[in-house]
């Protein structure tokens, strides 16, 4: 748990700062095709600019108010405790809507010799506000889904589950590193992205795409989260617990625990090698499965004991008629 809350203060503080810079720098990298000062508000009825500040206060005046949310949420985790889950989602939503509004302006103001000339961002404002919403939305769902559910105490490896008793196993892991990947990728994928969408280069799709592929694929890749019910055992991947994949009881022929390394299964991630499939996100123990001729095995603390209860369930379902 610590390993999981240390990660995530990490991918936080990069969140914070990357969306610090980015609102600091999308102003002054394109200061030669803005105005002196440029238009920061729109008549809601008009469309047109009714309002501006001078270059440098267009760059500062977001990145404060980004400073001011960052540090309220902070205050909160510190006074409340890691129980403070809503930071992250307000952080995603708001660090989405101030990025994509700021690139709008950017983008309004661009190669205009005056501020009043600036062009309507209603489109891209809205644009913005969407993105940070749905941001906002996959924030709390992943919120949500790492949040521990009550799982009943199973008895040691082996173990005699009385028919009419239901048990739980639940057990979960995440690699720093992966997570650390798919942040540094994932940034430069949203740097590129606003700097092509508020037109201060050229389209950087060569950039964005496999970046933004790089992102997805390692944040898919960093945590695990492994959970054996008498339905079998469901293997979910990424924050968001999908992709999963599911064996029943039945499907299973035999489960163990077996001490893996990267080295032996050629590196980290989602590897396929002599020894079978093998989700590897830390040196160590693993749950290991037979089903179906094939093996499968995932880096999970406690893996005897999730063994233990895979392979009397599946005994149970041998013996049902």
């Amino acid at each position: 748990m610590t390993e999981k809350r240390g990660s995530a203060h990490w991918a936080a503080l990069g969140w914070v700062a990357g969306v610090l810079a980015l609102l600091l720098a999308l102003p002054l990298l394109t200061a030669g095709r803005l105005p002196d000062r440029v238009a920061t508000h729109w008549d809601a009825v008009s469309g047109r600019p009714d309002g501006s500040m001078p270059l440098w206060a267009a760059a500062v005046f977001p990145a404060l108010i980004w400073a001011v949310v960052a540090a309220v949420v902070a205050a909160a985790h510190m006074w409340r405790g890691p129980a403070t889950a809503w930071g992250g989602t307000v952080l995603l939503s708001m660090g989405v809507t101030l990025a994509g509004a700021q690139a709008a302006i950017v983008r309004a103001n661009m190669d205009h010799a005056r501020w009043r000339d600036a062009d309507s961002v209603t489109p891209w404002v809205v644009g913005a506000l969407v993105a940070g919403a749905a941001a906002g939305a996959a924030g709390a769902l992943t919120a949500r889904r790492r949040t521990p559910g009550a799982a009943r105490p199973t008895d040691p490896p082996r173990m005699d589950v009385p028919p009419d008793r239901r048990v739980v196993w639940l057990a979960s892991t995440s690699n720093p590193w992966l997570h650390a990947l798919a942040a540094v990728a994932g940034a430069v994928a949203l740097v590129a992205l606003v700097l092509t969408a508020c037109g201060a280069t050229d389209p950087l799709w060569p950039l964005i795409v496999p970046f933004a592929l790089v992102a997805v694929a390692s944040a898919a890749c960093a945590s695990v989260q492994v959970l054996v019910t008498e339905n079998g055992l469901r293997v979910a991947f990424g924050p968001l617990g999908w992709p999963a994949r599911r064996w029943r009881p039945a499907d299973i022929e035999s489960a163990h625990a077996e001490r893996r390394t990267p080295a032996q299964v050629g590196g980290w991630g989602y590897r396929l090698s002599g020894l079978g499939t093998t989700v590897m996100l830390r040196a160590g123990g693993c749950l290991v499965i037979r089903a179906k001729g094939r093996n499968f095995a995932v880096s999970v603390d406690d893996a005897e004991r999730g063994a233990a209860l895979l392979n009397r369930l599946s005994q149970q379902a041998a013996n049902t008629p």
